[in-house]
């Protein structure tokens, strides 16, 4: 190796950890600060705690009103998922597999979902889920993420179906094989990397979503973890320890759904990239 070359590699390894410590730093905070009082926060937020205060976690698990919360969050998540893998992968299926007159355009009518943030559908929404009657339902945030889901979900979902072998859906149909037996016979169990990056991105986008359920849900019986948050927050006085800690314990699925998923990852968003 020359010497030139280590000096990239030790370069490339600099930047890397500089970027890493955005990312880790504030989480180790949070970590941490689940152990400290209020005080010590104030004082030594980035520090090792001077004494462990393990009370402030125990308080939260103890708390049924957290595992109500992480259920909550846990439906609303996973039928987003499903809805959204369903739904974005028939969809995906006929544009990358069936030619018919206008597909491209509205294909790209799909993609102008990219465009929007959701904050600003955010008041139609209210006004759609209120006439449907589904208020203070898990619905009434599982259907609005579903859809602003799909148009990503479509765009990788697309590019992946486009890769699969022609040969192998014209021997299928030589047997006697639609469109649709094709579709969950073969093209469904040949996708499950796209499958869990799509799902992956869902989940996470789920389950971290504050401004939805903040407008649409008023029962603390169908809060998300997110809402449930804030009952540690009052008028004059913030118990940063405890809102730490139930920040540290309700990431956790997601970080480990992310971890488990994480080599489909990068198999789904490279598979489409490159054509075979």
């Amino acid at each position: 190796m020359t010497r030139g070359h280590l000096a990239r590699n030790l370069l490339r390894l600099a930047f890397l950890c500089i970027v890493a410590s955005f990312v880790l730093a504030p989480m180790l905070a949070t970590v941490l600060g689940g152990f400290k009082t209020n005080a010590e926060i104030r004082t030594n937020a980035l520090g090792l705690p001077a004494i462990w205060n393990t009370q402030f976690y125990g308080s939260i698990l103890s708390d049924p009103a957290f595992w109500r919360y992480l259920g909550n969050s846990l439906v609303i998540s996973i039928g987003s998922v499903v809805l959204t893998l369903i739904t974005g992968a028939a969809a995906a299926y006929v544009f990358a597999q069936i030619r018919f007159f206008g597909s491209r355009m509205l294909f790209s009518y799909v993609l102008l979902g990219l465009m929007f943030p959701f904050a600003t559908a955010i008041l139609p929404l209210f006004i759609k889920v209120r006439d449907m009657g589904l208020l203070d339902t898990w619905w009434a945030v599982i259907l609005p993420q579903t859809a602003f889901s799909l148009s990503l979900a479509i765009l990788l979902f697309r590019t992946f179906f486009a890769q699969l072998p022609k040969e192998l859906f014209e021997a299928a149909y030589i047997d006697g094989c639609g469109y649709v037996r094709f579709f969950w016979r073969f093209t469904l169990p040949l996708s499950a990397p796209i499958l869990a990056t799509v799902g992956t991105f869902v989940f996470v986008q789920s389950w971290n979503n504050f401004l939805l359920p903040l407008v649409v849900l008023n029962s603390r019986e169908v809060f998300t973890w997110p809402l449930g948050m804030m009952q540690f927050r009052g008028e004059y006085v913030t118990q940063w320890n405890l809102t730490l800690a139930f920040v540290t314990l309700t990431i956790l699925p997601a970080i480990v759904f992310f971890l488990a998923a994480q080599k489909y990852i990068v198999a789904g968003l490279t598979g489409g990239a490159v054509k075979g």
